[in-house]
């Protein structure tokens, strides 16, 4: 048997619980489920850029609604390849803890405001919902 000294003993036993702590942690917040909302706004006059500035001006308000965890307001971007589609205006990509956050953001009241405030500026909405599992 091989003999340990109390130093060497209290070395190898915090080294083992950091790294089954970092471990679990890390596991737990890999696993951790997401509800994604995704919304492509295509405007009644794309080509106002009055119009998608009052659609971002709009958005941005929505953002403030507590429930959403991380957003991004987006433009198409310059990238040109046969499966990207192009035609949209603005898209909203929201990130929430659960369906039951994201139920919560669509009965909001800044959500509802939002929807009769600027609905007349858009002539098309596609929303793509997903869920599945928080990743680095």
């Amino acid at each position: 048997m091989k003999k340990t000294t109390r130093r060497n003993f209290l070395q190898t036993t915090a080294l083992a619980s950091v790294a089954v702590s970092t471990t679990e942690a890390s596991e737990k917040m890999a696993s951790k489920e997401i509800f994604v909302h995704h919304v492509y706004f295509w405007l009644k006059n794309p080509s106002s850029e009055a119009d998608k500035a009052k659609l971002l001006e709009g958005l941005e308000a929505l953002s403030k609604v507590p429930e959403i965890k991380m957003v991004h307001i987006g433009t198409p971007a310059s990238t040109n390849r046969s499966v990207i589609e192009r035609g949209y205006s603005v898209s909203w990509l929201l990130f929430f803890d659960n369906l039951e956050q994201e139920e919560i953001y669509q009965k909001h009241p800044i959500h509802l405001k939002f929807v009769a405030d600027y609905s007349h500026l858009w002539e098309k909405v596609i929303v793509y919902d997903s869920v599945g599992t928080k990743r680095k």
